[in-house]
């Protein structure tokens, strides 16, 4: 039943003062297809529907939050302009989100290693696979660009104003205005803002996501190496700011531009290098959403769910 998380995460609030800060919890339970990377869920009419990396954007769904069952993909067919970006066709971390009526969901499309990348959009009336419409490339990045179009991430702020992030490794994490109404890159604001970096090479953080709590905006990315199995070195960091496109600071006030950044979730037990993180505002709260590398199941890619708590002095933590 879907009551299992939250039970099992209220049991865990009562005991995190009596908890270490470096005991990490172990991911909630799930079962079924969770072999995931790069993971977004979202909660529709008809149950949780989760995308992620490679496949056309592999769908899973569940209508409880614990089984999951893979569903297809989001496209069954690439359009043409992917191979522009990925010889393959392969496409990378989507984030799926609904307003104004409509799933829109965000994504990256590259190959390994090279900022030659684009960021596409889809939309959709169900959120469903095989549901989605392409609507084409909303940003771009070539080989003589500081930064890296991929894994993108919407947020809507207080003020009704949209904002794609994205970026990784090169100069880091970047947010442009987006306009409402096409989905696409707002033409009254070409403003290319920086929210985080790592200033010693080789630069490593990428996966942002934004969400609003309380009178806070918070960034999430991910640290370090990913997508090497149990030699993963990712873990999860955060920093806060009043404003959407900072400055974000960590928990110490080191700004993220210049590395900062606070621990929320790193490499514990068989659970190797979370990261690729995204944040799901379900009914009975704040769910973090990420991938692992298994190191009990020779470091197979893994969805890791936990619910967020957040402290006395307004700081996330997993449990």
């Amino acid at each position: 039943m879907r009551t299992v998380l939250p039970l099992l995460g209220a049991l865990l609030l009562a005991l995190t003062a009596a908890v270490p800060a470096s005991a990490y919890p172990g991911p909630g339970h799930v079962t079924g297809d969770v072999l995931v990377h790069d993971p977004t869920m979202i909660r529709t009419a008809d149950g949780y529907v989760l995308y992620s990396t490679h496949g056309g954007l592999e769908a899973r769904t569940s209508t409880d939050r614990v089984h999951f069952r893979r569903a297809g993909s989001a496209f069954a067919t690439p359009p043409s302009w992917w191979r522009t970006y990925s010889p393959t066709s392969d496409v990378w971390a989507p984030d799926i989100s609904h307003h104004d009526g409509r799933y829109l969901m965000y994504y990256a499309v590259s190959s390994f290693g090279s900022n030659r990348s684009a960021i596409g959009l889809a939309t959709s009336t169900t959120g469903r696979p095989g549901s989605w419409t392409d609507q084409g490339v909303v940003y771009t990045t070539s080989t003589s660009s500081d930064h890296n179009a991929i894994d993108p991430s919407l947020l809507v702020d207080a003020d009704g104003r949209w904002w794609l992030s994205f970026g990784s490794y090169w100069s880091g994490i970047h947010a442009i205005r987006i306009d409402p109404a096409s989905g696409k890159r707002a033409a009254w604001d070409t403003t290319r803002r920086h929210l985080a970096t790592r200033p010693a090479s080789p630069h490593a953080v990428e996966a942002p996501h934004i969400i609003r709590h309380g009178s806070f905006y918070y960034l999430f990315v991910s640290f370090d190496r990913c997508c090497a199995g149990t030699s993963s070195t990712y873990k999860i960091m955060v920093g806060r700011s009043t404003e959407p496109t900072g400055p974000f600071r960590d928990r110490n006030g080191t700004p993220m531009v210049n590395g900062g950044g606070t621990p929320l979730l790193e490499t514990h037990g068989r659970v190797i290098g979370p990261g690729g993180q995204s944040v799901l505002h379900d009914t009975d709260g704040d769910l973090l959403v990420y991938h692992y590398y298994d190191g009990e199941d020779r470091g197979t890619a893994k969805l890791g769910v936990n619910l967020l708590g957040w402290d006395a002095a307004g700081w996330p933590y997993a449990y």
